[in-house]
């Protein structure tokens, strides 16, 4: 089984140092420590396992170093900044493995430029040797590019040509809608193998900086210092500790302190409940940070993140994931006032930036989400987010009954949580139009509910259970491949932005392109790689 929890004790391909405001996160990939047997990371390659503790690190920066205004991301190998991700991990992979690594691996990508955006964590690549493929792609993500220009280092997009795929993780569309490189000029990049060197990656806008060997160093401290006076994340703040999840994974399924996943592999079902607290908590940004990451917001956004990373790469056949939630809504209510009126602090704002995140990556997970509001229930607010990310909501309708279950809007459901698109998923809802949105936090039973467009179904207690059972078992007959398309087409209303481009592509181009037998046959770009021998190609375009 693949878990995502790490540590910097126990990293074997990153260091990390942390020098006042400014962090360096230096890449020194070990090339017989790879997630699974079968490669060499050589070259400084990733694979899944590099990608975890990236995504660690970076999560503990914005938490457990508030005062880093800076990261600097960085190689220790001479003459290497990173190859991309290991060609023989790829052409040895499961399909399956391929898609949900090229997924994390952007979303981790997304998350570096997310915490420039909304937390003020800037980031720089210093490209100190040679870069290629999805090395290049991580150093697409930062905020500025320095390259050293010693005459060998290239830098180089070379999956067409060489691989018969796709810079499959964000690297096209970040060229473009990102670099605002020439679409002229981005198709010679990524066709040339080679590569060009720094003087012509500048010219091109390939990079914002280049730099001797001997003035390297110093030309990072500078573009380092400034950006950190752009930053606005606190000085001198003390951070807080995030303590490996209290976690117990069994044949039931993965068992948290505020979640729980039971999983039903014969009817491909998992079915996630989330427990609110019996007590909206502590009220004041001292208590919050006293409590750390026990603290019921953040203590549940970093379970549910946990469980759709286990389940979305260890369960690929349980294909229907149910979203149910129990608690009280009125103390669900309180802590998003809460959240609210406190969001300013940067322990809020990084709580909600980890919500923001992980509902976002439920929204590409590539599965069905039904959301079931039943006795019970406390979608509200921030929980109401599972709801308006479902494809459907069924909801209990019990008119007259004081224990019927009802749903209520927040402020936070107002913005706090914009998709992959920018818009909330509110709006998204109604396709992109300004919604009649009900008061917020007015207590909303089924009839009104679904009057108000905000769930699907309302089957009275007479007939709820049949209608939920026939609607999973009806879920659970159809085609995987036809329904994550179908999701995935019908999840983003509107307009597309960079991020949902890259996620488009993702679920369809390179979903196709890495079951093609000019990629993945036995005589494909991937399985010739370093045989000797060319790839062999059916010609036909279609």
């Amino acid at each position: 089984m693949v878990t995502f929890d790490t540590h910097p004790d126990r990293y074997v391909h990153w260091r990390l140092d942390v020098d006042g405001i400014v962090a360096t996160l230096a890449l020194d990939v070990d090339e017989d420590r790879g997630l699974r047997p079968g490669y060499k990371l050589k070259l400084n390659s990733y694979d899944l396992g590099v990608d975890i503790e990236l995504a660690d690190a970076l999560q503990r920066l914005l938490f457990e170093y508030p005062n880093v205004r800076c990261l600097v991301l960085t190689s220790d190998k001479e003459r290497m900044f990173c190859s991309g991700a290991n060609i023989y991990m790829l052409a040895g992979a499961s399909h399956a493995w391929k898609v949900n690594f090229c997924k994390f691996t952007n979303e981790t990508r997304n998350a570096i430029e997310d915490a420039s955006r909304h937390s003020g964590l800037k980031s720089l690549a210093a490209l100190n040797g040679t870069t290629a493929g999805g090395g290049y792609e991580l150093a697409l993500a930062c905020d500025e590019i320095l390259m050293v220009e010693d005459r060998s280092s290239t830098l180089s997009m070379p999956e067409v040509p060489l691989l018969a795929v796709l810079p499959g993780t964000g690297g096209l569309n970040r060229l473009t809608d990102k670099r605002r490189v020439r679409r002229d000029l981005a198709d010679v990049f990524c066709t040339t193998i080679e590569g060009v060197r720094a003087d012509r990656a500048e010219a091109w806008g390939l990079v914002d900086h280049v730099a001797k060997p001997k003035e390297f160093a110093d030309a990072v401290a500078r573009r380092a210092s400034a950006l950190c006076a752009t930053s606005r994340r606190e000085a001198e703040t003390d951070g807080i500790r995030l303590k490996q999840l209290s976690r117990t994974i069994d044949d039931a399924g993965l068992h948290y302190a505020n979640l729980d996943v039971a999983v039903d592999r014969d009817c491909r079902i998992a079915t996630f409940v989330m427990r609110a607290p019996e007590s909206a908590g502590p009220h004041t940004t001292e208590a919050i940070v006293e409590a750390g990451d026990q603290w019921w917001p953040l203590a549940a956004a970093r379970e549910l993140d946990d469980a759709i990373l286990l389940l979305r790469s260890n369960e690929v056949d349980v294909g229907t994931w149910v979203l149910r939630t129990r608690g009280d809504i009125e103390v669900v209510i309180e802590i998003d006032r809460i959240l609210d009126r406190l969001r300013s602090h940067w322990l809020v704002r990084e709580t909600i930036g980890l919500w923001r995140r992980t509902l976002s990556r439920l929204d590409v997970s590539s599965r069905t989400l039904f959301a079931i509001v039943d006795r019970g229930s406390c979608f509200g607010g921030t929980l109401f987010e599972l709801a308006l990310a479902a494809d459907r909501s069924y909801m209990l309708s019990l008119p007259d009954d004081p224990l019927a279950p009802c749903i209520a809007l927040t402020e936070m459901n107002m913005g706090a949580y914009p998709m992959a698109h920018g818009r909330t998923r509110l709006v998204n809802r109604f396709c992109a139009d300004v919604p009649p949105v009900p008061a917020l936090e007015q207590r909303l039973p089924a009839g009104e509910a679904q009057l108000a467009g905000l769930v699907t179904f309302t089957p009275d207690d007479i007939d709820w259970a049949d209608e939920i059972r026939l609607a999973l078992e009806e879920r659970a007959s159809l085609s995987p491949d036809a329904l994550t398309a179908m999701e995935a087409s019908l999840r983003f209303t509107g307009s597309e932005s960079m991020e949902t481009r890259i996620f488009g592509r993702l679920s369809a181009w390179q979903n196709w392109v890495f079951q093609r037998p000019n990629a993945v046959g036995e005589s494909g770009a991937l399985k010739a790689f370093g045989t000797g021998s060319r790839a062999k190609f059916n010609w036909e375009r279609v």
